[in-house]
């Protein structure tokens, strides 16, 4: 797969089949889409494409702090296998403003020559979202595409939706966003050395500062894998600020590892939560902070079932 910073640094040529969306989460609704343009271009040998709207610069433009559920190359990791193409088209107030007719003259048929247009039945396009599904099956014979509308998933009766994973993220229900996304919850980032108090209790933990812009679940201790040295393991992982040890309110995820001995300073780690343990609580002094962890270990043993 290629990924692509900017429209105009595509330059694949031949014809595509293309989805368009902002994908973040890459949850089992996207991936329906993913899978189809990825099977169009497989069977019908053309370019597959995800196109996928960047908001981060319309949304500094006007103040806003991101809360996504993908954040650095997430994005990229998840569909290096599916598409040819993986573009990520900064949204700026100017492209805001580009007409949905010229969208679909300029995009989808001068620069990515679609054969084939793969979207969901709510997708909207063009200056104050005047363009969707209807226009585009309107537009269809005239610039020479197949229009592939696809109904959206659902879990149980309700439509599965990134704004869905994030309500369930927040709240700490780390499995049903799991169930939604068709994958863990996960962070991802660099070891950083600590203050080294776990080691010192007994229980050595790998310190990863919370990325920026990402969505933040409830503050607590989670049952978790993580991913270091090129191993899975079994473990528990905090996420908050450590009130009982620090003033410092730096958002954190620390993750004790069963099982692990070695050296990860400096190492890229990915930490998937399974399911929320308790809420993060200050304590009165390192003894009793000490004791609960105790007991987080062992309840962490009995759900990965370590003897």
């Amino acid at each position: 797969m290629q990924y692509i910073g900017k429209l105009a640094e595509y330059n694949g040529s031949g014809r595509a089949a293309v989805t368009f969306g902002k994908f973040d989460g890459l949850h089992r609704g996207h991936q329906v889409l993913v899978t189809k343009v990825r099977e169009l271009g497989e069977q019908e040998n053309i370019n597959s494409i995800v196109c996928s709207f960047d908001m981060r610069p319309l949304w500094k433009e006007r103040g806003i702090t991101p809360e996504l559920l993908m954040v650095g190359e997430e994005r990229q990791e998840r569909v290096k296998d599916e598409v040819d193409y993986l573009i990520e088209c900064p949204f700026t107030e100017s492209f805001r403003q580009k007409s949905a007719e010229d969208f679909i003259q300029e995009i989808i048929h001068d620069l990515f020559h679609a054969k084939y247009v793969v979207v969901g039945t709510d997708f909207t396009f063009g200056c104050e979202k005047r363009g969707d599904v209807h226009m585009l099956a309107e537009y269809a014979d005239q610039y020479d595409y197949q229009l592939i509308v696809i109904e959206k998933e659902r879990y149980h009766d309700r439509i599965i939706s990134s704004t869905y994973v994030k309500e369930v993220v927040k709240a700490g229900d780390v499995g049903l966003a799991e169930k939604l996304l068709g994958y863990p919850f996960e962070v991802e980032g660099m070891v950083e050395h600590g203050r080294q108090l776990g080691r010192t209790l007994g229980f050595p933990t790998l310190n990863v500062a919370w990325p920026d812009g990402k969505i933040v679940p409830a503050h607590g201790v989670y049952f978790c894998k993580i991913d270091v040295q090129g191993k899975t393991y079994p473990g528990i992982a905090n996420v908050g600020i450590k009130p009982t040890v620090t003033e410092e309110k730096k958002l954190l995820i620390e993750a004790f590892l069963f099982g692990y001995s070695g050296n990860a300073y400096g190492e890229k780690v990915r930490i998937s939560l399974m399911e929320f343990r308790r809420p993060e609580q200050k304590f009165n002094g390192i003894g009793a902070l000490k004791e609960q962890i105790d007991k987080d270990i062992a309840k962490g043993m009995e759900y990965f079932g370590i003897v």
